[in-house]
């Protein structure tokens, strides 16, 4: 069988609906987002059928967006589109190696 974006253009539509309705997002509009599942939905497809023997899903994302399509008993895999959501506001954790007396100390 072979998988196009059109097969999985029902389960676009209806995420579309809720990102314009449901979804702030700074970073795209509602056609930009559009345009990024279109692009995330081929990758999503080449990567499902080029796994490996014994993967089951094909995956592709962005910052903002999840396409993910999953194998099933029949020949259209399940398709799931995830919103990742985020706040810009939150604050960016430093990671801070410990310095070398505290590793030391702690192994004695």
């Amino acid at each position: 069988m072979d998988l196009t974006i059109e097969m999985f253009k029902p389960e676009m539509v209806e995420a579309l609906k809720f990102y314009e309705k449901h979804i702030v997002c700074i970073d795209k509009t509602p056609d930009e987002c559009q345009e990024s599942m279109v692009r995330l939905m081929e990758k999503a497809i080449k990567a499902y059928l080029n796994r490996g023997p014994h993967l089951r899903h094909g995956i592709a994302l962005d910052r903002q967006l999840t396409v993910i399509l999953s194998q099933t008993d029949c020949d259209r895999p399940l398709c799931g589109i995830y919103f990742n959501l985020h706040s810009p506001y939150q604050k960016k954790h430093a990671h801070r190696k410990p310095d070398l007396k505290s590793r030391r100390s702690e192994e004695n």
